[in-house]
């Protein structure tokens, strides 16, 4: 067993999360994308709007995380900064690609307006393969240039990675560019088969296979685990954590209510467990059936459940 969660540098605990989602334009076009083509379809909410959500949900709240789409793309962000900060948001996180952070005077001004934790997504090691993934040349240098200026503000970074075919066997690599820029927690995020990975869209070019991906995963948080970061997956079942079960995500991750396009998702674990994730029969052999979500169901429809061994330790 690796040094467990407990060990790490204790993680920022959000005791409830609203996952306010403002529109959903973006300056990148990831082959990924969970979003797929609501950027057509749907606009941006209103300044108006957005405000309401911020005083609405305040009372049972404790943090808000603003995401899209890409929200530094809303020309009011600041402004609902701002108000989240005078509403008394304990955690305010922006959840990016950080190509917009690559502007100096934009972190400060966000940082001022009293964002304090920022999630950009790094997908790739190199230019090459990151900007592969978004399909948008340049995208890379930005969003490294926008970490490395809120790494000088001092400000939380906890950036995500999304893990595909293509990027599985560096992730080891991500780490150690991660770790190297300072990020103080990372995360590996097993993609989402829906949206531009869905089984009617890329998702044979996207998704990679769970018993290929395990070595490189379990290596890529070694990485962090050995520079004292903090490092922890999403998506990934059990089944592939043997060593690495204080890694798993899901396990601390915060009562969230989310704001998306169609409406609103009251708690975000019970649309996971009741639409989003699948279970079999092997499932419940294992000991830790109880606390494993299983995998996304868009994956073990078009794979099945071969790969899927029910574990018997115990748990810790």
């Amino acid at each position: 067993m690796k040094n467990s969660v407990a060990e790490q540098k204790a993680p920022l605990q959000v005791p409830d999360r609203l996952d306010l989602k403002v529109g959903f334009a973006c300056n990148n076009r990831c082959s990924f994308c969970v979003q797929g083509m609501k950027r057509e379809k749907y606009g941006r909410r209103s300044k108006s709007e957005l405000l309401a959500i911020l005083e609405e949900n305040r009372k049972n709240r404790f943090g808000v995380v603003f995401t899209g789409g890409e929200p530094a793309l809303h020309p009011d962000l600041i402004a609902l900064v701002e108000r989240a900060a005078e509403l008394g948001y304990g955690s305010i996180q922006i959840q990016t690609n950080g190509r917009m952070f690559a502007y100096p005077k934009f972190c400060r001004d966000m940082v001022t307006a009293g964002a304090n934790e920022f999630s950009p997504a790094v997908h790739g090691h190199t230019a090459a393969l990151h900007d592969y993934l978004t399909t948008v040349a340049g995208s890379f240098e930005q969003t490294v240039r926008g970490i490395r200026n809120l790494a000088e503000l001092g400000q939380r970074l906890v950036t995500n990675t999304v893990v595909t075919r293509s990027n599985f066997r560096h992730l080891p690599e991500i780490a150690r560019l991660l770790v190297g820029l300072g990020v103080e927690q990372y995360q590996l995020a097993f993609v989402h088969p829906v949206g531009s990975a869905g089984p009617d869209a890329n998702f044979a070019s996207i998704v990679p296979r769970f018993e290929l991906l395990e070595p490189y995963l379990h290596r890529a948080l070694d990485v962090g685990i050995e520079a004292g970061a903090r490092v922890m997956t999403e998506a990934v079942p059990f089944c592939f954590m043997d060593g690495y079960e204080d890694y798993v995500g899901e396990r601390i991750m915060p009562s969230t209510r989310i704001f998306d396009a169609e409406g609103v998702i009251e708690e975000y674990r019970d649309y996971r467990l009741a639409e989003g994730k699948a279970k079999s029969e092997v499932c419940s052999r294992c000991t830790y059936e109880t606390i494993c979500e299983g995998p996304w169901r868009e994956y073990t429809d078009r794979y099945g459940w071969g790969e899927f061994v029910a574990r018997t330790n115990e748990l810790t």
